[in-house]
């Protein structure tokens, strides 16, 4: 058994994609029409993708909450894996951009499984209360207010459920003290994975795909 953590090359990546990823050609037409449409060229990965539908379908998650999703990629990619009266709330700032979910989400065939909320998650989710807890909750917005979506959602999640953020490695960058790139943003990252670990009422582990997910099991009430 390996002691350390194994290099993801060029090449272990391609084969990667090349046999565990759920990328299929309506989830590539989607990121070539979003950048026709002006969208930023990011979203999570195929390996990534596959990862979250087989984790979703292996809690039988019913009710997933994703903050930031941009262009809907990866709110159809966890839509799929839920039952047909499940449901993906997705939390987007900007307007035109949650109009363009609601589309993508039809054509997808997962409609009437996300709902769209649009503005300022945080100020939404202070007053955000439905008659269900949430089985998982993906963070993948703003880095600087990470730490308050954890505290914010976490009254949310049921007992066994989990909470957990993207692009936790930080483009490679968490581990430094000192550093250039992205300052701000690498630093409210650090923070973030520091108050998964630090959280009373939460189980954490790391999940070194893409940019790595930092994930914290909700062991309390």
């Amino acid at each position: 058994m390996a002691m350390t953590h194994t290099p993801v090359t060029a090449d272990i990546d391609g084969y990667l994609q090349n046999g565990f990823s759920a990328e299929d050609e309506f989830l590539l037409e989607l990121k070539r029409d979003a950048a026709e449409n002006g969208f930023p060229d990011i979203a999570i990965g195929g390996v990534q993708s596959a990862f979250l539908q087989v984790f979703l379908r292996s809690m039988n998650a019913k009710y997933v909450m994703e903050i930031g999703s941009l262009y809907g990629y990866s709110a159809i990619v966890m839509a799929r894996a839920l039952p047909e009266d499940g449901k993906v709330v997705c939390f987007e700032l900007q307007e035109k951009y949650c109009d363009y979910i609601r589309k993508k989400a039809e054509a997808a065939g997962v409609g009437h499984k996300i709902e769209v909320f649009s503005g300022n998650a945080k100020r939404v989710l202070k007053d955000y209360n439905p008659n269900y807890k949430f089985d998982f909750v993906f963070i993948d917005a703003d880095k600087p207010s990470y730490s308050a979506y954890l505290d914010l959602t976490y009254p949310l999640v049921r007992k066994g459920g989990i909470i957990a953020g993207d692009n936790c490695l930080a483009w490679g960058y968490v581990a430094q003290s000192e550093f250039t790139f992205e300052p701000i943003n690498v630093a409210a990252i650090q923070k973030f994975n520091q108050a998964i670990i630090a959280h009373p009422g939460l189980q954490h582990c790391f999940v070194p795909i893409g940019d790595g997910m930092a994930m914290g099991l909700k062991i309390e009430e």
